[in-house]
């Protein structure tokens, strides 16, 4: 199985470098000089990291082969893959998006949602939840808020604070929810 690590961005420069969306949690380790990556479109076939530095918290790469900014243009928007057969069997250090996708979300015993997808953050990781209602929700993935995730079980188990689920909806002055009845209450007495 294939594991998307990062999506190349704009060229940097006239040298051929570009910048690259990193969805990985150890670029240092993953973007060094001689990495071989699986491209799509497959019609690039497969690019091997040359360079390989940081402009601010922007990852900058230089490709094998790839010397103008020509050549970095026609890189844009492809999407570098590894084989997780590379991926070591003890490595616990966290979740790939493609392990988490599809999961039922529980609060409880009840399901509230699906994962629909992972943003992977410099600070922290995002979850992103599709609610029963088809609203998308954005979970912080730290412990104390997704205490569990059972791949075997298909689930993760949330712990959200008061409001969570309602925060990103447009009707959540109405909601009538925990944490968000009071704020609807002033909201509504604001406009009477």
């Amino acid at each position: 199985m294939q594991l998307q690590v990062a999506r190349i961005g704009k060229p940097h420069g006239i040298r051929g470098e570009v910048t690259v969306q990193v969805l990985t949690d150890a670029p240092e380790d993953r973007f060094i000089p001689g990495a071989e990556f699986l491209v799509e479109p497959a019609s690039l076939g497969t690019l091997t990291v040359d360079s390989a530095r940081w402009n601010k918290d922007i990852l900058l790469l230089g490709f094998e082969g790839v010397g103008t900014r020509n050549q970095a243009e026609a890189l844009r928007g492809a999407r570098l893959f590894i084989e997780t057969e590379e991926l070591a069997e003890d490595d616990d250090e966290g979740w790939y998006e493609h392990e988490l996708v599809g999961l039922d979300v529980r609060v409880g015993d009840a399901v509230v949602g699906k994962v629909s997808g992972l943003h992977t953050l410099p600070v922290q990781d995002l979850i992103v939840v599709e609610s029963n209602d088809g609203n998308e929700i954005l979970i912080p993935f730290v412990e104390e808020i997704v205490p569990e995730v059972n791949v075997g079980g298909k689930y993760i188990l949330v712990t959200p604070p008061p409001g969570l689920f309602e925060i990103n909806t447009e009707d959540a002055g109405d909601a009538g929810q925990a944490g968000d009845a009071g704020r609807g209450k002033t909201e509504a007495g604001d406009n009477a």
